[in-house]
């Protein structure tokens, strides 16, 4: 039975992945693996680069938020999903899922520009390194930081009040995993293609803002290296870059991917689009700490000593 409060239902009911739910409970073994690393990899990464004052600089604050980051992004969706698989916790008020997809849209949108900044912090620092610490003082930082966060909530707080003047009126089941826009929207009658419009248009000019200036910070700092560095400097500076340009390349990798797959892939099955849209948000969470643990060599050292002085 539907049961409908003015124009929309009271509740959803979230299917899961349609079709698997013989082996759901297999598939959220992996799945519950990459949040655990992503919930205390980027809780450890907080924890030392608070506890370490030596890196207190902004390149660890910037990673300091994005771990704030791919915690909530990866919270958002995940304690919902193995509520499902494991207990069969299907309903979910329509309220929390307009919650859960302005989480979702609005922290990938703020991923995305946290790692606009690390590229400019990385620009700066290799290519104006006597100005570094007057261009990118704390005061900065802080606010390169809220402008990431007000930009995220400037564009994306309006999207579940747009959702939530839709009519709905074909079902309550959504066939996901969680409440992915576009499972949402299909559920409405009459035309929602201007919701549809605004919302694929937000985040493709954010992502393609941000992708854009990252680029061009690279390429600033590649030419800077070859032209003005000796060779042993320029690849100094640039393995500080490293672990940075891995992370972008899954965020990115992963994004594009799923986008193709939802916009073109038609002859896709259904549970392949559900698992990638699920990857897409657990495996960036999941990589960003293991990656700047391993390649960041002070974050490195940190995180041996304290393993070591525990016994480990």
């Amino acid at each position: 039975m539907l049961l409908m409060n003015d124009s929309h239902p009271l509740v959803f009911i979230l299917l899961g992945i349609p079709g698997l739910e013989d082996v759901q409970c297999w598939i959220s073994i992996p799945f519950f693996c990459m949040y655990f690393v992503a919930f205390f990899g980027n809780i450890i990464i907080l924890l030392i680069i608070r506890s370490e004052k030596s890196l207190h600089e902004p390149m660890f604050f910037f990673l300091s938020m994005l771990s704030v980051t791919d915690i909530v992004l990866s919270s958002s969706t995940l304690s919902k999903m193995l509520g499902i698989f494991w207990f069969n916790l299907r309903e979910i008020r329509f309220e929390a899922c307009l919650t859960q997809m302005f989480f979702i849209h609005s922290f990938t949108a703020i991923e995305s520009g946290f790692f606009l900044a690390m590229a400019f912090d990385r620009y700066v620092a290799i290519c104006n390194p006597l100005r570094h610490s007057s261009i990118l003082c704390n005061k900065t930082v802080l606010v390169i930081g809220i402008s990431v966060v007000f930009r995220a909530l400037v564009f994306f707080i309006p999207h579940p009040f747009v959702v939530r003047s839709l009519v709905f009126c074909q079902s309550n089941i959504i066939p996901h995993t969680y409440c992915e826009f576009m499972a949402v929207i299909n559920l409405t009658c009459g035309d929602a293609s201007m919701t549809k419009s605004y919302s694929l248009t937000i985040a493709s000019l954010i992502g393609a803002f941000d992708l854009l200036w990252t680029i061009a910070s690279y390429t600033l700092i590649l030419y800077t290296v070859l032209t003005r560095h000796s060779r042993q400097a320029g690849l100094k500076a640039l393995s500080t870059c490293t672990s940075h340009i891995l992370v972008i390349l899954v965020f990115y990798t992963t994004a594009t991917f799923t986008f193709v797959t939802h916009r073109f892939g038609h002859n896709i099955p259904p549970q392949i689009h559900i698992i990638i849209a699920n990857i897409y948000l657990l495996v960036p969470p999941m990589l960003n700490p293991v990656i700047y643990g391993v390649m960041t060599k002070r974050i490195r050292q940190k995180i041996v000593r304290v393993f070591y002085s525990a016994g480990v």
